[in-house]
C-alpha cells in the first residue's frame, strides 16, 4: 500500500462554488480515499502540511495537438513521425509541468503516445486520444497543393495522415471510424466547418453532410465513445448537433438560437480562445497567410462575446487551449482571458469537472472519495485570482498524478 495525507489544505473539490479551509485529504493506491475536517492519520502514509495552501484537482485541457510542432502546418510535412515525436516529448512533459494532469488530443495524438505516457516512458498528462481528424475533400484537413488533382485519396499517403486524414461517403466513414475505435480511440473527430489554419475554406463553409456526420456518431456509440467537432459559425454547429455531435470545437460565431440548441442537446463546447489571441500576435511573423491571418482575426473578435451567449443559454463550457507549435508557451494564459467575463470559479469547474465529463471520466476532475488522485496545490486562492494558475514557477507548489507525487518542493513531515 501506498497512501499520502494532505492536511490543513483549502480544498475546492471541482463542483462546489468555493474552497473549504481546513481540510484533511487522504489518498491510498493512486485514488482519494478520505476528504474529511477531522484529523487523519497512518503509520505507513507521507503526510504534507499544506499549510492553508488550495488544493484543488489536476487540471484537464480538452482541446491540444501534442504533435502539432509548428504552427504553420506545412512546415511538418517533410519531418518523420519518429522525429516529430522527439519533438513533442519535451512539449508533453510542459504540460504536466504546468499542472494539466489529463489532457484531449483531438488530432494526431494516437495510442501509441498515450500507452508511452500511461507506462512511464514519456512523463506526460494522461492522455485521450482520437487519431486523425477527419475530414472532407477541400475541407478543413484538406491542405494539398492546388496542382493535386487526385479524387480517389490514398488514405494512407496524405501528407498529414497523422493529424487528419481525408474521407468521404458514409461507407467509407464508417470503416475508418471503425477501425480507429478498434485501435482504441477514447473519441472521434471531424471538422463540420471551415477553419482558421486551413489555406483553402472559408470559415462559415459547412463540412460534411448530416447524414455523413451522423454515421461517425452511430458507430461511436456502438463502442461507447462520442463524437467532437470543429466548428465555428452557427449553421456548421446546428448541423453537427442534428447529427448527434457531443461536443463542439471553438463555436467562436454561434448566436444565442443555436446556443440554446447546444444547451438543449445537453451537448458541450469547448472554447479554444487563448490559441487566437496569441496567434495573432505573432502568426504573420512566423508565416501564416495573409488570409489565414484574416479568419483568425474574425474568430478573435468573436470569441469573448460568444462566452457570455453559452453562459446565458446554459451551455456546458470546457477548457482548452488549441496551441500549435510555438505557441504552446501560453497554454495557461486560457484562464486570464476568460476571466475577462468568466467567474474564476466557473473557469475552474470548466478545466476540472466538466473536461472530466467531456472525456466520460467522471473519476476524474473532482476531489471526493473513490475519484483517481490527481492533485495539484498552489500558493494562494485562484478562486479570487485566477491569475494565480498562470505562473507556476512560482505559485505551483505540488503536482501529483495518479497518487504519485511528480514534482513538489513541500517536505513532508
Amino acid at each position: 500500500m501506498t497512501a499520502t495525507i494532505f492536511t490543513n489544505a483549502s480544498v475546492f473539490d471541482g463542483l462546489g462554488d468555493e474552497a473549504v479551509p481546513g481540510m484533511n485529504v487522504l489518498v491510498v493506491d493512486g485514488r482519494i480515499e478520505a476528504v474529511s475536517e477531522q484529523p487523519i492519520t497512518s503509520s505507513e502514509a507521507v503526510t504534507y502540511d499544506v499549510g492553508g495552501r488550495t488544493l484543488l484537482p489536476g487540471l484537464i485541457d480538452a482541446h491540444a495537438h501534442v504533435f502539432a510542432i509548428n504552427l504553420v502546418e506545412e512546415h511538418n510535412r517533410e519531418i518523420p513521425l519518429t522525429e516529430m515525436t522527439a519533438q513533442a516529448v519535451p512539449r508533453i512533459r510542459k504540460m504536466l509541468d504546468r499542472g494539466f494532469t489529463s489532457v484531449r488530443d483531438v488530432a494526431g495524438g494516437d495510442v501509441g503516445i498515450r500507452r508511452a505516457i500511461a507506462q512511464g516512458y514519456i512523463p506526460g498528462p494522461r492522455l485521450f486520444v482520437g487519431g486523425p481528424a477527419l475530414s472532407q475533400i477541400g475541407g478543413h484537413g484538406d491542405h494539398r497543393s492546388t496542382t493535386d488533382e487526385r479524387l480517389n485519396i490514398d488514405i494512407n499517403a496524405s501528407a498529414f495522415n497523422f493529424i487528419c486524414r481525408i474521407v468521404e461517403g458514409e461507407a467509407n466513414l464508417r470503416s475508418v471510424v471503425r477501425n480507429e475505435l478498434r485501435k482504441g480511440a477514447d473519441h472521434i473527430k471531424v471538422l463540420a466547418s471551415g477553419g482558421v489554419g486551413s489555406p483553402n475554406d472559408a470559415i462559415e463553409a459547412t463540412q460534411f453532410t448530416e447524414g455523413e456526420i451522423r454515421a461517425v456518431v452511430e458507430e461511436a456509440r456502438i463502442r461507447g465513445k462520442y463524437v467532437c467537432a470543429h466548428a465555428y459559425e452557427s449553421a456548421a454547429i446546428a448541423h453537427s448537433i442534428r447529427a448527434g455531435v457531443r461536443c463542439i470545437e471553438h463555436g467562436n460565431l454561434i448566436n444565442s438560437e443555436v446556443a440554446a440548441m447546444v444547451a438543449g442537446a445537453g451537448a458541450y463546447i469547448v472554447p479554444t480562445l487563448v490559441a487566437y489571441e496569441v496567434t495573432a500576435q505573432h502568426g504573420e511573423r512566423l508565416g501564416l497567410s495573409e488570409y489565414v491571418m484574416q479568419k483568425l482575426n474574425m474568430v478573435n473578435d468573436a470569441g469573448i462575446a460568444m462566452l457570455g451567449l453559452c453562459e446565458d443559454a446554459g451551455v456546458k463550457l470546457g477548457f482548452g487551449t488549441d496551441l500549435m507549435g510555438e505557441m504552446e508557451f501560453a497554454q495557461l494564459q486560457e484562464f486570464t482571458i476568460r476571466g475577462r467575463v468568466q467567474r474564476p470559479v466557473d473557469i475552474l469547474k470548466s478545466a476540472t469537472s466538466v473536461n472530466a465529463e467531456i472525456v466520460q471520466r467522471p473519476d476524474l476532475g473532482v476531489i471526493s472519495p473513490g475519484a483517481i488522485a490527481d492533485v495539484i496545490i498552489v500558493d494562494g486562492d485562484p478562486l479570487k485570482d485566477i491569475s494565480i494558475l498562470t505562473e507556476p514557477e512560482k505559485n505551483l507548489r505540488l503536482i501529483m498524478k495518479d497518487g504519485q507525487v511528480y514534482k513538489t518542493d513541500l517536505t513532508p513531515n
